[in-house]
């Protein structure tokens, strides 16, 4: 894959057009990240940021900047792919596998 290459990344809300591109090689480490994580089983979207920590090397994890900010991106695009879905329920967010994801 070319080193420049960017993913679009959008949103799942209504007439939220557009879309943030981020280096492909933070998308890879986050979908992979967040996939393993929910592979475990569903979580609050409030606990994705530390569950994804420890599986990010040190040295990718100086290199991403925010960590909130790219979890929080990605996990927007998943949802639109179907590889991650939201619980429909009250309360606060909580997130599982889609029927889209292979993991």
């Amino acid at each position: 894959m070319d080193a420049d290459a960017r993913i679009p990344c959008r949103t799942p809300a209504a007439g939220r057009d557009g879309a943030t591109r981020i280096p492909a090689w933070k998308f890879d480490l986050m979908r992979a990240a967040i996939l393993d994580v929910l592979g475990q089983g569903d979580l609050a979207f409030a606990d994705l940021k530390e569950a994804v920590r420890p599986r990010i090397p040190k040295d990718k994890l100086d290199a991403l900047g925010s960590l909130g900010w790219h979890v929080t991106t990605v996990k927007l695009e998943l949802e639109v792919r179907g590889e991650i879905a939201r619980l429909p329920k009250s309360g606060p967010q909580q997130i599982t596998l889609g029927t889209g994801s292979s993991a």
